[in-house]
């Protein structure tokens, strides 16, 4: 998998992590504990800190960056979706980031909240706990509330998952 140092900047994966050999890693980039990394997702922590908490799965083809102002920080037992570009904010634990999403710079993801499938979270918005930002721009869905544990099941699963592809991942093709 390539993972790359820039300058003296390198990447910070615990042992327990899977990231696919087809995932791209360069730079301040610190994955948790049990997280996994999907193919063609792009973790670039040049212009600063990404941090990926414990048991958060980053799905395939999503873009993480940062600003030289701004971290990108990602919490314990989320997801993020697949084609998901996340831009130098900040995603609390036990959210979801649903498929193409975009949430950037600035904005704030509270403990439990969904980002729903397509949404784009702009500059410096804030979306609160266990509630759905939905649309373009993202509004917040009035009178709904996630139910707490909502999603354990798809970080357990992430979680069993890489496990799984650990072990079992066999490339064919040389």
């Amino acid at each position: 998998m390539p993972i790359y140092a820039l300058g003296e900047l390198e990447p910070n994966i615990h042992p327990d992590a899977y990231v696919h050999p087809d995932a791209v890693i360069i730079g301040d980039v610190t994955i948790g504990a049990l997280s996994t990394v999907w193919p063609t997702t792009v973790l670039r922590g040049d212009h600063g800190r990404i941090v990926i908490g414990d048991r958060t799965s980053v799905q395939d083809g999503s873009v993480i960056h940062t600003t030289r102002r701004q971290p990108t920080l990602i919490g314990n037992e989320c997801t993020v979706g697949h084609n998901v570009h996340i831009e130098a904010a900040t995603i609390a634990d036990h959210c979801l980031i649903s498929s193409g999403a975009v949430v950037l710079n600035g904005s704030r993801v509270d403990d439990g909240a969904v980002v729903a499938a397509g949404a784009v979270v702009s500059p410096n918005s804030h979306v609160p706990a266990r509630c759905m930002a939905l649309g373009v721009p993202a509004r917040i869905r009035e009178g709904y509330q996630v139910p707490e544990g909502a999603f354990q099941y798809a970080v357990d699963s992430y979680v069993r998952r890489g496990q799984q592809f650990r072990v079992e991942l066999r490339r064919l093709d040389g």
